[in-house]
């Protein structure tokens, strides 16, 4: 052991000679909106070029490729909106600069995260075999292979490299066809920066005198080379004790999940086995939907009522994601809460046994991935929206309110919405929740939780507020703002500029007390439907948390008189784009 205390010493001392030789350097507040050809001020973020104001373009990597973007005044966020990059897509979609220039940016000095829907491609210039990837595309020069960010790449040949690709949410997760050239780009800065009054601050640090920094370099490659010798000698013990560590954790992990079960007393639902989900499925054989959690299958129980089996792919974590479902959605009893009828947990099999509802989630009733420009939002008509969003408030507020326990779901979207057979909303997906005290008013998150899109601001930065019930009164807000407009809150289709992000488009023509210009408006009632549901989702995404009502006065808004609603203030902030489904990476973000 003497060595290895020789070895840590030796390091620790260098890593305070290298730490003695930065020095900090403090940048003016820049306003995200201040765009000019020449931004001094901005070092160490990103470098924007104005030179043509109509065209602005801004530089994500290091001398890399210049995107086309729009001007949102809002910190902390960029949209993307290339154009030009999107042809060249279109033109060659195996081209391997396109793919160089396409790529996202990887975390810098100043940034804690950066995050867009993403997917991870990997470039061979070998063909791989007996690979778990997906093949993507080949060119003379090299192979593609795609796969999901939050899976664990495979052992990889010195040949190949990794990147973060921006994605469309509503596309193939592991297609090529998925990649695009619209997307939010969200990053959060490190600790000693931050947002003040609009403008950013922060301190980064920079290298000092050289001369330290060369002899606390030296010195470290000296600590380095002990390690090696040391490494060597402890080879096959190390390997051995990886091997056992392996077994054990993945060992505790489906013990943790089994004492859960075990302390959580009687539970409402019944505990399967695989081989009776097996059967209820008929092997598996109708699937209803897929995303980052894994695979939902139609089922019929033993009295032949139908069910809906979720089947996680993997166990998250130390298997908090499928405790959460089965702790939160089993407490719950509601006509506007989806209810779990069983799951099973055996070895690593697991699955959650839902009743089936026959006209899937709404976010088909609201837009369709592949037929953007049809109005598929108001087919139900403004009276079944208008029911269905009352009907999700009412869920809502018995989850923060009408519980034992608070509990809260992160994951509000219209994916997460299942419709019955008379269309009445469910409140589904239960696996990012967090169950908490009723008289608990702010709570602790380890991570981002959330579907890009419909994160509250708070959650992703904690200078814009503590995380609360007022995080899922964002998601539904942003969730209401898409029924409303019949599209998704971004539209990167939009012939002008000021229509890309919906909120901002319908609040101008609020302000202006101007025609909503809303499609399949046949009334009077379903021009005051309308107007009503468009103020409350503005109230909703509020960037400040304490300037949104909760979900009782949500409600009471929505069965009141539209002329009682005043106006809110314009929110100023707008959630990063959608996705995982799905969300759900390192943040424990869903992918749909």
């Amino acid at each position: 052991m003497a060595p290895v205390a020789l070895f840590i010493f030796s390091l620790l001392t260098h890593l305070v000679v290298l730490h003695s030789n930065e020095e900090l350097k403090i940048n003016k507040g820049c306003p995200p909106e201040e765009c000019q050809t020449h931004l001094p001020e901005c070092d160490g973020l990103f470098t924007v070029d104005c030179s043509d104001r109509d065209n602005p373009r801004i530089q994500l990597k290091e001398e890399g490729y210049w995107h086309e973007f729009e001007i949102i005044p809002e910190p902390n966020m960029i949209l993307i909106n290339d154009r030009k990059l999107e042809q060249r897509l279109k033109t060659n979609s195996c081209n391997d600069q396109v793919f160089n220039d396409l790529s996202l940016p990887g975390l810098s000095p100043v940034f804690d995260e950066l995050f867009a829907p993403n997917l991870t491609l990997i470039k061979c210039s070998t063909p791989l075999h007996d690979t778990d990837l997906n093949y993507g595309c080949r060119n003379h020069n090299y192979n593609y292979y795609t796969t999901s960010p939050d899976h664990s790449l495979p052992s990889l040949p010195p040949s190949c490299s990794v990147f973060q690709m921006p994605k469309d949410p509503y596309k193939p997760f592991f297609s090529l066809s998925a990649l695009t050239t619209t997307f939010q780009l969200l990053f959060r800065v490190r600790e000693e920066c931050h947002v003040d009054k609009g403008k950013f601050k922060c301190s980064v640090r920079e290298k000092g005198d050289k001369l330290g920094l060369t002899l606390g370099l030296a010195g470290a490659v000296a600590g380095l080379m002990v390690l090696v010798v040391i490494v060597c000698c402890l080879k096959r013990k190390l390997a051995y004790d990886s091997f056992i560590f392996f077994w054990k954790n993945q060992g505790q992990d489906r013990q943790i999940v089994e004492a859960f079960l075990r302390s959580y007393g009687p539970l409402q639902v019944r505990r399967y086995s695989y081989l009776e989900v097996k059967k209820m499925t008929n092997s598996f054989k109708e699937k209803l939907g897929q995303g980052g959690y894994g695979s939902v299958y139609k089922g019929k129980s033993n009295d032949g009522s139908l069910v809906a089996v979720k089947v996680l792919s993997k166990l998250k974590g130390n298997g908090e994601e499928f405790m959460n479902e089965v702790a939160a959605i089993s407490r719950t009893s509601h006509v506007n809460i989806v209810s779990l009828l069983g799951f099973c947990f055996e070895g690593s099999k697991r699955a959650l046994i839902y009743e089936f509802m026959p006209n899937g989630s709404l976010e088909k009733f609201i837009f369709d991935a592949n037929t953007p420009k049809i109005d598929h939002g108001h087919h139900l008509g403004w009276e079944a929206l208008d029911r269905i969003a009352l009907g999700i408030a009412r869920g809502l507020e018995y989850l923060h309110r009408g519980c034992k326990t608070r509990i809260l779901h992160f994951d509000i979207k219209p994916h997460n919405i299942l419709l019955d057979q008379k269309f009445f909303p469910k409140i589904s997906d239960f696996g990012l929740a967090k169950i908490c005290n009723r008289d608990e008013s702010i709570v602790s998150i380890m991570c981002t939780r959330g579907t890009a899109g419909y994160i509250a601001p708070e959650v992703f930065c904690r200078n814009f507020g503590g995380v609360s019930h007022k995080s899922d009164v964002y998601s539904y807000g942003m969730m209401l703002s898409e029924m409303v407009g019949g599209r998704r809150n971004i539209n990167a289709e939009a012939e002008d500029t000021s229509e890309i992000y919906f909120p901002h488009w319908i609040y101008k023509r609020l302000e202006l007390d101007e025609e909503l210009g809303l499609p399949s408006i046949m009334n009077e009632e379903d021009k005051v439907r309308a107007r009503k549901m468009v103020i409350v989702s503005l109230w909703c995404i509020q960037t400040d948390p304490s300037n949104r009502p909760a979900m009782k006065e949500v409600i009471d808004m929505l069965e009141g008189s539209v002329d009682c609603l005043q106006i809110p203030p314009k929110p100023y902030l707008s959630s990063p784009p959608k996705s995982p489904a799905g969300s759900s990476t390192a943040t424990l973000v869903s992918i749909q």
